[in-house]
């Protein structure tokens, strides 16, 4: 229920986005596309929550289809490190692709919602003095992240900004390096902390 509600609210604030661009920028030309409106960036991600340590980068490469709306292709490098309530020891390293979609409900505010398909190499660390061994897993996962986060000034398509947001990975899957799983059983989404910048790869004036 939460999932369709957060996919009817950035439905909304897509279309509000783009009557807002029809009425201010209603000289443009629609469906051409524009070398400036390309950019890249990247994104660092830090996060210690209940014994979990995640660390990470996140390039990406994307084109703003106007002053409210990014897109872009994202790739994903993370390392996460975490102590279960048995004090056995998790080590992942977790590469893979994903998009986004970045929406500028007002000037500095944004919104954020993407995915990610994730191939993991998972290092389990029995706890001590336990007779365990050491095993390691080749695992695959997808994540849904939603989220949102503040940015400096963000006067349109072709400007340079700085940002930082707050995810969480929706779909909760066991394999996802964005969860946890709980003594219960149970899975819980880890709030992750992303701090970035994002620049126009070709500076150009508006026609």
């Amino acid at each position: 229920m939460k999932k369709i509600i957060l996919v009817i609210v950035l439905l909304s604030t897509i279309n509000v986005a783009f009557c807002q661009n029809k009425e201010e920028d209603i000289e443009e030309k629609k469906g051409v596309f524009k070398k400036e409106n390309v950019f890249t960036g990247g994104s660092a991600t830090v996060s210690f929550f209940n014994g979990q340590t995640i660390l990470g980068v996140n390039p990406y490469l994307g084109y703003s289809i106007n002053k409210f709306i990014d897109v872009a292709l994202v790739a994903n490098f993370t390392y996460s490190g975490e102590r279960d309530f048995s004090g056995a020891k998790y080590r992942q390293f977790v590469y893979g692709p994903g998009a986004f979609v970045r929406i500028f409900p007002v000037k500095m505010i944004f919104l954020q919602a993407g995915g990610e398909y994730n191939f993991n190499s998972l290092k389990f660390i029995p706890p001590a003095n336990t007779g365990g061994t050491t095993e390691k897993f080749k695992l695959e996962s997808s994540s849904f992240l939603v989220g949102g986060g503040f940015s400096s000034d963000r006067t349109g398509p072709r400007s340079f900004f700085y940002y930082f947001s707050i995810v969480l990975d929706l779909s909760k899957t066991e394999n996802s390096p964005y969860t946890e799983v709980l003594q219960d059983g149970s899975i819980r989404a880890i709030p992750i902390i992303r701090a970035g910048i994002q620049l126009p790869l070709f500076q150009g004036k508006r026609d």
